[in-house]
């Protein structure tokens, strides 16, 4: 399907060249040919209506492939096109097959290469027909045939992204992949092209080609037929940020190779080209910054049946490889890691040396960091010996002291001076290339690299073990303590994997036994003590800005195995919010939570682990445990208050198992959140336990689709006398203007609900009926937020009728909905009248212009009520502020809050803002964000601020976008006014406690 689909494609991309006569003439010859050659004809109705791209399909279809080709080019002979006769030609049989042929060579040469895990032995390097059809797919044209495409393969170090680039190279030298897609496919190493001196495109080119004179004028002459393939694209270690002016677009123009590849990438060269790049996890932000990307694939590494094949071809016996594959397969966390090929060989490599010693598997197997630590030992302990020399021990010593000032200072490619300032002599680097522990890396001869990162953080862990921080020759090297907290706060080390994980894992007891037969000496204990004061400090000072991934602290438990320590520290956190996204974290986060009892507040995501369920399958009974343990904390920790769970799916039995838990006595929440969770038909479960959950205050339901039977359950749960809910979130809920009959009924009848959100839904012509419900004199709502809602200017008056009648709401959120100048003044009427009780109204984004600031104006005076007024992102302007300036400098205004930012403002009214910071006798808050004042107009504003009446508190200015004469102002007027903000994070949407 997929050959023929390109055969199809490359005789389109031909006839494109046609111009539209041509083409005319093209199917004239075509009929003519045909009836010589005494083919069968393709019907010229068929033919005579057909578009180039339903010609090419035709002629596939009713001729072979080959005889197709024939046809079209005698066809372009006989037109006198000499241009497309020698490109057919030429790639049918010319450079393009020289080429094929030398990238065959090549790469099968380079896929037979030795490698650390011999992998070439087990698998062929043919691509299999699935991976090939999926290659074909990635490249297949979206809209036109000649559009480039830039596709990223993204993955962690060892999962198969070069493989699966050789294998791609080797299949397109076969023809088995983009096929009439590409004439030309190139390979370039960014680990080799960094060592290169300014070059040129065109000589990056030529070092491909089976000899020195590479035809660069016939190989560009279809650019949008040329694939340049990118290899380990971090390795250039540079930015894709160069000022568009210093890239290049001639491709025989020498420039650095960072340049060049940037010009690639950015299509300032050759831009008709595509692209496929492959770069580690950490490296896709600037790509996706600098580069339009069709699509990222991420290659899954060893899937359950190559991992079978790989333990049987590794340890040939067929005994000892089940048997060590069941082992490892009981182990989600070990049968994880061996899907990237490299990992794998690691552990079967440790479990073969424990075999040939004797040693029971099962102790290998009990965590990631036994394997690790077996693997590594044995290593360095020479072949038949019961123990290591000392040699070996002070080699492993300095290459931990090598690991920990990699991880610190994020290098993972050693010189030879690195290696002797951490105490790896000469001598001793023959000896760890042979362990095969330290590799020389790249064309440069002391140039060396741990054989994988994980190897290097268990190298780095053990250092802590060994010495202290203080005793190591760089400064960058820290405490146990801030290691520790680098690891949990994962958006500051994003590429440390494992370090925590192995430093708490060699803590466990059997692993601390085998540190002690390695070095002689008992290891600090003092790391636990530190472990557990780290997790102390955490509990107390909790994580406000929620930078601390929990996940990473239960494999850091988990990996301990010590469940006596486990409990301790877990009761030590009051705050847990992490993400399962397989089953490893499932059973991570299980193993910890079980001993939890005193979170207050719990946060989560489940993806990837619960499948919906059919007969066909079902989750296993394992994953339920697990996550019965995990649902277990709502009953077990009897502090818990705030559940929040987002971004998750659900399956039926595991839904069920949640609402059971929800309604257990046991279960005191106060606060249940719900975000972007699918569950398989079972709401009314989850809205039963209201009935249940008297304790229960606020609910909110958010990108969570609900059905009109939904609702009607939620709001008779809801009225249930019992139930104590006082406030309702259902934001993006898909709700419609039906919904809001039933909403209108919750209003009437309930008398707790204070509360409620039903922003972006469409409900439009439903808020008459919650207007009406909210006229009764009974109702206690006070805050009601309608923003984008699809509301229009006639939605105001009902609105307007409310708050007229209303006693209760006093905040209002129509911010993101259409009400323009003419509902603003509706709504205004409604402001100036003195039984309107509103005291906070928000109009962000609600098409506001200088003319409705006007009545905005009025209403400010008018309304002595009115303390918030939140009418950013609206093209007011400098007119417009001077509007509302007039009615915040008289003294019947009592406005305490205002927000201004992106309004369109200029320094020119900053005059009038200076009048109101010097008479307001109440404005505390006033954000100006995301507005082109200048140095100016800042000037006016602080002299302003140091007037002896100004009572301004909070000021929304970004200083970042001043210069730095403007910056120093604003950080002075700062520091002289101890009372004084000046932020970008103006979050001024107060609310008043229920």
């Amino acid at each position: 399907m997929a050959a023929s689909f390109f055969s199809e494609f490359g005789l389109m991309w031909y006839l494109e060249e046609l111009k539209k006569e041509e083409f005319r003439k093209f199917k004239e010859h075509l009929k003519q040919m045909t009836l010589h050659l005494e083919l069968k004809q393709i019907p010229w109705t068929e033919v005579k209506k057909a578009s180039r791209e339903e010609l090419a399909n035709l002629l596939i279809k009713h001729y072979e492939e080959q005889q197709a080709w024939n046809i079209t080019l005698r066809i372009f002979q006989k037109m006198d096109r000499k241009d497309l006769c020698m490109k057919v030609m030429r790639e049918r049989t010319g450079y393009t097959k020289t080429y094929q042929a030398h990238a065959k060579q090549k790469f099968s040469r380079l896929w037979s290469s030795k490698s650390v895990t011999e992998i070439h032995l087990y698998f062929e390097e043919e691509v299999k027909q699935e991976e090939c059809d999926h290659l074909d797919r990635l490249f297949a044209p979206k809209e036109t045939g000649k559009q480039p495409r830039t596709v990223i393969i993204q993955g962690p170090q060892g999962i198969g992204k070069t493989t699966l680039l050789m294998k791609l190279m080797m299949a397109w030298s076969d023809n088995k992949i983009f096929r009439d897609r590409f004439l030309y496919t190139f390979y370039f190493c960014c680990r080799e092209l960094r060592e290169l001196p300014p070059t040129s495109l065109a000589d990056l080119i030529s070092r491909e080609w089976p000899d020195p004179a590479a035809p660069i004028t016939e190989i560009v002459s279809q650019p949008e037929r040329l694939l340049f393939v990118i290899d380990s694209f971090e390795e250039l270690q540079g930015s894709l940020n160069e000022p568009d002016s210093d890239l290049c677009g001639d491709l025989m123009e020498e420039r650095p190779v960072q340049v060049l590849l940037s010009s690639l990438l950015r299509k300032k060269m050759l831009p008709e080209a595509s692209l496929l790049i492959a770069v580690k996890p950490v490296c896709p932000k600037e790509l996706r910054d600098q580069v339009t990307i069709s699509e990222i694939y991420q290659p899954r590494g060893f899937n359950e049946s190559d991992r079978l094949v790989y333990f049987c071809c590794f340890f040939k016996d067929p005994k000892r490889a089940m048997e060590a594959f069941n082992l490892v397969r009981e182990s989600e966390q070990l049968f994880s890691i061996c899907q990237i090929p490299l990992l794998c060989w690691i552990l079967c490599t440790s479990l073969k040396q424990e075999m040939q010693k004797g040693k029971d598997l099962a102790l290998t197997c009990q965590s990631t960091t036994s394997v690790y630590s077996s693997f590594v030992f044995n290593l360095f302990t020479p072949e038949g010996a019961e123990g290591p020399t000392p040699q070996s021990q002070h080699q492993l010593k300095a290459l931990c002291s090598l690991a920990a000032e990699g991880m610190w200072t994020d290098t993972f490619e050693f010189c030879e001076d690195d290696l002797r300032r951490n105490g790896v002599v000469d001598a001793d680097i023959p000896a760890l290339l042979g362990t095969k522990i330290l590799l020389k890396y790249g064309e440069r001869e002391s140039s060396y690299v741990f054989l994988h990162v994980c190897i290097q953080e268990f190298c780095a862990a053990l250092f802590y073990l060994l010495k202290s921080h203080l005793d190591h020759p760089h400064p960058a090297v820290r405490c146990v303590q801030e290691l520790l907290v680098a690891n949990f706060e994962k958006a500051r080390r994003a590429h440390w994997i494992f370090l925590g994980c192995f430093l708490t894992g060699l803590l466990n007891k059997k692993e601390q036994e085998k540190l002690d037969a390695f070095f002689g000496f008992q290891l600090s204990q003092e790391i636990k003590q530190q472990f557990h004061q780290c997790l102390k400090s955490l509990g107390e000072h909790g994580n406000p800005q929620g930078q601390v991934d929990s996940l990473a602290i239960f494999y850091c438990l988990f990996e301990m195995q010590d469940p006596a320590f486990v409990k301790q520290a877990v009761n030590l956190l009051q705050e847990a919010n992490f993400h399962i996204i397989d089953n490893v974290d499932l059973v991570v986060s299980a193993y910890c939570l079980k001993y939890c009892s005193s979170l207050r507040k719990l946060c989560f995501s489940v993806q990837n682990v619960f499948k919906k369920e059919d007969e066909h399958s079902s989750t296993s009974d394992y994953s339920l445990v697990c996550w019965h343990h995990i649902c277990s904390v709502l009953t077990t920790s009897g502090h818990l208050r705030e559940l929040q769970v987002q971004d998750s799916t659900l399956s039926e039995s595991t839904f069920v198992t949640w609402c059971n838990q929800l309604r257990h006595p046991s279960c005191r929440l106060q606060k249940l959140g719900i975000n972007n969770v699918s569950f398989s038909g079972q709401s009314v479960l989850l809205f039963e336990v209201l009935f249940y959950q008297p304790d229960l205050k606020y609910l909110s339901f958010t990108l969570t689709k609900l059905s009109r039977d939904d609702i009607r359950s939620l709001c008779d749960a809801l009225n249930y006398p019992a139930g104590n809910v006082k406030e309702l979130g259902l934001v993006n809920c898909h709700l419609s203007p039906i919904d809001c009959e039933v909403l209108a009924g919750l209003l009437t009848n309930n008398k707790k609900l204070t509360y409620l959100n039903v922003s972006c839904n469409q409900l439009d012509t439903g808020v008459p009926l919650l207007c009406e419900a909210l006229c009764s004199p009974d109702t206690v709502l006070v805050y009601l937020m309608l923003a984008f809602c699809h509301l229009s200017e006639q939605c105001c008056q009902y609105i307007s009728e409310m708050l007229l009648h209303n006693k209760s709401v006093r905040y209002l959120d129509l911010s993101a909905n259409v009400l323009k100048d003419e509902g603003l003044r509706t709504l205004c009427e409604a402001l100036k009248h003195p039984d309107c009780c509103l005291d906070s109204l928000c109009l962000v984004k609600c098409f506001i212009t200088a003319a409705g600031c006007e009545d905005l104006a009025s209403a400010l005076i008018s309304n002595q009520n009115l303390k918030i007024l939140q009418v950013g992102c609206n093209e007011i302007g400098d007119v417009g502020v001077q509007l509302l300036c007039r009615a915040l400098t008289h003294p019947d205004c009592r406005l305490e809050i205002l927000g201004l930012e992106e309004c369109g403002l200029t320094s020119t009214c900053c005059k009038d803002l200076a009048s109101v910071l010097t008479c307001s006798k109440t404005l505390q808050q006033l954000n100006l964000t995301l507005n082109t004042l200048d140095h100016t107009g800042v000037v006016v504003l602080c002299e302003a601020l140091r007037h002896p009446e100004c009572a301004l508190q909070v000021l929304g200015l970004r200083k970042t976008d001043f210069d730095e004469e403007t910056q120093a102002l604003l950080t002075a007027e700062e520091e002289r006014n101890p009372n004084l903000t000046i932020t970008d994070d103006c979050d001024t949407i107060t609310r008043v406690e229920i």
